[in-house]
């Protein structure tokens, strides 16, 4: 394979999901052709498929967080069948908001599905900051009230600018995994509510969206103070594995999630992230793919065709090189929400 017209041919080879944004974010494809290819996520490939298992109860797989058949008193373990994550991998394939499969089975959740923690309705959120970042991205892509759980995101900011699921304690260090699900949620919900232009905002709603801007902010801060993939105090890299690329990202931290949302969030570029694209960039391979680096393993409800582990991705080639467009060139894909 050679150049980026043949690496752009295989991509589009691949699941509409893949197609429809590389037509958008790398071939700077007609609007209307770009429409119509997103148009199928609902009815072909992974997001077909992934529509399909959604339970007449709103569920994918009989529960919220852990699949229905968890046994509780059992070593806690990471699964990806469940409805949270399902509902993640359909926002990240670009499920249009406006289709009639995206409107019934969002329907379904907002009416049905409850938390595991507390009983409260999936939109709301419950009381970690990465399952409610995660929720609130979600609820802000399908047009959900994500208030609440915005609202608790912000209640458990962390004093260095993070957020830490494990700890309650805003005096405690934050982390890498937590900080970015919480970011990418304030961030898709300050999109949805118009935060980042309020200039015609009543009172009450500018100091609410101020409240998520600024925690945004610090939030990014933190990220961008470690350059990303460092510790703040000695430089040290805290986990190899964030170095790693990864898809689907579930509620991991890596370096090109990292810079996947700077790209959206700062477009302007920020000089800190700049090891971070030079790490990327010399993850090209020669026939100018990307790898799948770190799969995060877990029960899945079913496989992604031509996504392995230790071999190049789609997923990964596609995300990758639309930030190292928006790096080289100054170009960022239109906003999803």
């Amino acid at each position: 394979m050679r150049g980026m017209d043949a690496v752009v041919d295989y991509l589009l080879e691949g699941d509409p999901a893949i197609r429809w944004q590389t037509l958008r974010d790398l071939a700077d494809a007609p609007a209307e052709d770009v429409a119509a290819e997103r148009a199928r996520v609902a009815t072909e490939g992974w997001g077909a498929r992934l529509l399909a298992e959604q339970g007449p109860d709103g569920r994918w797989d009989g529960g919220t967080y852990r699949p229905g058949w968890v046994d509780e008193s059992r070593p806690f373990f990471d699964a990806w069948t469940a409805t949270h994550f399902s509902l993640q991998s359909l926002m990240e394939y670009g499920l249009d908001p406006a289709s009639p499969q995206a409107a019934h089975a969002i329907a379904l959740v907002r009416d049905n599905v409850r938390w595991e923690h507390a009983g409260q309705p999936y939109f709301e959120g419950e009381v970690e900051p990465c399952i409610n970042g995660i929720a609130l991205a979600v609820g802000a892509y399908f047009g959900q009230d994500g208030s609440k759980a915005a609202e608790t995101l912000l209640a458990t900011q962390h004093e260095d600018g993070g957020w830490n699921c494990w700890e309650d304690d805003p005096a405690a260090a934050s982390s890498f995994h937590s900080t970015i699900c919480a970011l990418e949620g304030l961030w898709a919900w300050g999109q949805r509510t118009g935060v980042d232009d309020m200039s015609d905002a009543p009172p009450t709603v500018t100091r609410d969206a101020g409240q998520v801007t600024a925690a945004r902010l610090r939030g990014e801060e933190y990220l961008l103070e470690r350059r990303l993939f460092r510790r703040k105090t000695t430089g040290e890299i805290p986990d190899l594995r964030i170095t790693l690329t990864s898809a689907p990202v579930r509620w991991f931290y890596d370096i090109l999630r990292a810079l996947d949302y700077f790209r959206l969030a700062r477009p302007e570029r920020d000089d800190r992230c700049a090891e971070a694209i030079e790490l990327l960039g010399a993850k090209r391979l020669d026939n100018g793919l990307f790898p799948l680096e770190n799969n995060h393993e877990g029960p899945t409800l079913f496989e992604l065709a031509g996504e392995h582990d230790g071999f190049p991705s789609r997923w990964v080639t596609l995300r990758a090189l639309r930030v190292l467009r928006w790096w080289e060139q100054g170009w960022a894909a239109p906003q999803r929400v």
